[in-house]
């Protein structure tokens, strides 16, 4: 299993700081949308999370990286970020080093279906007949390195190899980009959206885009909560939304993704744990969906769930 990447890299100052500390993976898992109480630190902290020994899968390590020396109540923050380990977290000033390479270069190119996701450190690396993305580590989730996103990856692939079409595509939590960029690939002519609550996670697709030869326009973006929501509701109905988040909060879109979905539609899901992934399918169940498709990356299914006429 390859190590799983929160919110992850930024340009190190000539003084970088790294404070490490075990944690379970459960711990590592509840950080896959970042930690928002490091958002309060300026700069804002890099955090990564890895699992530096596949046979003991659940000692995982979270990385804290900062510019300057930490203090105590950084500290603090990052130690509450593993409330089950008892060691004090280990604190060590980084040699100048070009940490943003060395960080790229960490993050291996990842094959999902016809999908290919690079960092710049891998260019030149596609393999014959894949479909690239350069997506480098940054401050959105999504460089297709988590299970939840391969996931997605794997199943936009599904769907069009068995020939499914779509007209109009949301990605609702975006991220970098990603999702919405495989949907446009594999259905050229189709209207994609891709939204997130977080204004930085559009920046970074916007900025993705650019860097991906995706023309300024190609993708509707937009920084807003829910589906519900005018910029997204007024281009409405869609046949397919996408939506890698986490299982409450697709249990709470549940209702609003009827309502935005066009009949014989399908909803794609990621982002919950397989034990969760009975109460997402009842939500969506009592809203007029069937489970159709599944698949399932360690502890991680991907569904699709298709609205009832």
């Amino acid at each position: 299993m390859e190590p799983a990447m929160s919110v992850e890299w930024q340009v190190q100052s000539p003084e970088s700081w790294k404070i490490t500390l075990p944690c379970t993976r459960a711990e590592a898992d509840a950080l896959i949308d970042d930690a928002p109480a490091l958002d309060a630190f300026d700069p804002l902290p890099t955090l990564m999370t890895s699992e530096p020994d596949p046979a003991q899968p659940d000692a995982w390590l979270i990385d804290v990286y900062v510019e300057g020396e930490p203090s105590a109540e950084l500290i603090a923050v990052v130690r509450a970020l593993a409330p089950g380990t008892s060691e004090a977290p280990a604190i060590a000033r980084l040699e100048d080093e070009d940490w943003v390479t060395k960080s790229q270069a960490f993050l291996t190119p990842i094959r999902a279906g016809r999908f290919h996701v690079f960092t710049g450190a891998h260019a030149g690396e596609t393999p014959e007949g894949a479909v690239p993305f350069l997506i480098e580590a940054g401050r959105a989730f999504g460089t297709g390195h988590h299970e939840t996103t391969t996931g997605c990856l794997e199943m936009l692939d599904r769907l069009a190899t068995d020939g499914l079409t779509f007209a109009n595509v949301a990605d609702i939590g975006t991220g970098t980009g990603l999702l919405a960029f495989a949907a446009r690939a594999s259905w050229p002519d189709a209207a994609i959206l891709a939204a997130d609550i977080d204004p930085i996670a559009i920046d970074v697709t916007r900025a993705n885009m650019a860097v991906n030869a995706i023309p300024a326009g190609a993708i509707a973006l937009h920084a807003c909560p829910g589906v519900d929501h005018p910029d997204i509701a007024r281009t409405g109905p869609f046949d397919l939304l996408i939506a890698n988040i986490l299982a409450g909060p697709l249990i709470e879109l549940a209702p609003g993704f009827a309502r935005q979905i066009g009949r014989e539609g399908r909803v794609m899901l990621a982002g919950l744990l397989a034990d969760q992934e009975q109460a997402v399918v009842a939500a969506y169940e009592a809203c007029g969906f069937r489970l159709s498709e599944r698949l399932q990356r360690g502890d991680w299914p991907t569904l699709v769930l298709t609205r009832q006429a």
